[in-house]
């Protein structure tokens, strides 16, 4: 009941609620437009699909230079570097394969939680999201993943929710002037666990320069990908192309999950594919599926995004 009555606040507080039920909140879903510019008009067209991978998931061995010549002989066509790299490192790399950088990791977002307890730490969490936007503006993007807290025994609901907006509502000038959006990602952080929550939380900061970096793999325990693209709309600024098997999940543990191959797990992809197609305007899907050890695992899971790309 708390945590219902803190949702309902919350969203009267940001403008979501302007009825006294949530009937007419539900019916208004899909009605309004998803990022609005200071003359309150739809922003962005659909934009051709580029594939990319998270930095992170590469696990083979070598440098900088090295992996961004497999991925590029792979097929790919960017990176999603993690925040804090060498810069010089990663631009030297992107010159010499002609990858383009499709966002940045905050690769310290869990380990300096934007909700802790104490504020000298999330200030050091401010502080390496603003590095994270540095990144991505010296690598010519526009977008940084951002995980903005954790409900957990020590931080609840609530908290979680005020103190991550009070850290956005810090960085939102900073994001505005450097033209780089923060990109609020869905994960198993017990926190934002609709589409509804998540639409609110990000209309709150009243920006274009705040939305959503959406996870396909990551929604399967609580929803279905599809359903969310279609109600957060072009509030999506970028997406995570991930594999989930719930039979896997319910077996092995939920985390035993991500280990199935790309196309061959639960998530619907021609279902995904159609609403990513009807309102996506960020132009690039990014998988985060497994270690990459190999150039063969590179280009196996470039043709698998391949094949979700024709459906």
């Amino acid at each position: 009941m708390e945590r219902r009555n803190f949702i309902k606040k919350a969203l009267i507080t940001t403008g979501a609620l302007s009825v006294t039920s949530t009937k007419g909140f539900i019916t208004a879903i899909g009605k309004q437009p998803m990022v609005l510019s200071e003359n309150n008009e739809t922003l962005g067209k659909i934009s051709p699909l580029h594939k990319s991978i998270m930095w992170g998931t590469v696990g083979m061995d070598g440098s900088v230079l090295e992996k961004c010549k497999a991925i590029k002989a792979a097929g790919f066509d960017g990176i999603e570097p993690n925040s804090h790299m060498d810069r010089n490192e990663v631009l030297e790399a992107m010159k010499a394969t002609g990858l383009k950088a499709s966002s940045v990791c905050n690769s310290k977002h869990w380990e300096v939680l934007m909700s802790h307890p104490d504020a000298s730490v999330r200030k050091k969490g401010i502080d390496n999201m603003i590095i994270a936007m540095e990144d991505a503006k010296a690598y010519g993007t526009d977008a940084v993943l951002l995980v903005p807290g954790r409900v957990d025994d020590n931080t609840s609901y609530e908290d979680c929710w005020k103190r991550s907006t009070e850290c956005i509502k810090e960085l939102v000038p900073i994001a505005e002037k450097m033209k780089i959006k923060i990109c609020i990602e869905n994960v198993w952080n017990n926190f934002l666990l609709s589409p509804i929550e998540m639409r609110y939380y990000l209309e709150q900061f009243n920006s274009q320069f705040v939305g959503m970096y959406f996870d396909c793999g990551n929604i399967l325990i609580y929803g279905w990908p599809e359903q969310w693209i279609s109600i957060l709309g072009n509030r999506i600024v970028r997406i995570h192309i991930k594999e989930f098997s719930k039979q896997k999940a319910d077996k092995e543990g939920r985390g035993a999950g991500f280990n199935v191959n790309l196309t061959e797990g639960d998530v619907r992809w021609k279902e995904v594919m159609t609403e990513i197609k009807r309102s996506y305007t960020g132009g690039w899907l990014t998988t985060e599926q497994g270690s990459s050890a190999t150039a063969d695992e590179l280009k196996d899971l470039s043709a698998r995004l391949d094949k979700i790309l024709a459906m």
